[in-house]
């Protein structure tokens, strides 16, 4: 089965047209109080682990997307260069609750639904900012135009409660996008 690509916009990420996803955090004023603006975590399930993430080679394009379904993720470029994420919301569902559609138990235990493809929205990360990702957000990236890219992460040391869904051999899609 020939794979079908499907072009995405990119969006700039705000704290508005991010909200669905996450946060987008950007500089406060020294001094100021702990507000909405700053990253609301739940790392209460592990030992956070704070680290700098080096990247290659990460063109503008995902076949497979990943979710956590324990902990909130953040992550940001540490040179405020341009990078994108793709993204969908959260799919984590009760497992004893009916609710029409196909659901898949993951390896760490949780049941979700698979992401539609129609469901995904790229959105461009500019300037020194970062985000963070709601617990069970779907995400595929940092993505980048360069060889090679540095990134603050945030998450927990056993990050290991990742589930994947590879789009192209699932469903027969290729997610592309221009930056």
């Amino acid at each position: 089965m020939a794979s079908t690509v499907l072009k995405l916009p990119v969006i700039d990420a705000t704290p508005t047209s991010f909200a669905d996803f996450g946060q987008v955090i950007e500089a406060s004023p020294d001094g100021e109080g702990f507000g909405p603006r700053d990253a609301q975590l739940d790392l209460s399930r592990g030992i956070p682990r704070f680290y700098v993430l080096r990247l290659e080679n990460r063109p503008l394009k995902f076949t497979r997307i990943t979710h956590h379904a324990r902990v909130t993720q953040c992550l940001g470029s540490m040179g405020g260069h341009d990078w994108y994420l793709g993204v969908a919301k959260t799919s984590i569902v009760n497992p004893n609750e009916d609710i029409g559609k196909k659901t898949v138990q993951s390896k760490s235990g949780h049941s979700y639904v698979p992401p539609h493809p129609d469901d995904f929205r790229v959105f461009r990360i500019s300037g020194p900012k970062f985000v963070k990702l709601h617990i069970g957000t779907w995400h595929a990236g940092p993505l980048f135009k360069g060889d090679t890219m540095d990134f603050y992460n945030l998450e927990h040391v056993n990050t290991n409660d990742h589930t994947a869904h590879d789009f192209e051999k699932e469903d027969g899609v290729i997610f592309s996008f221009d930056g």
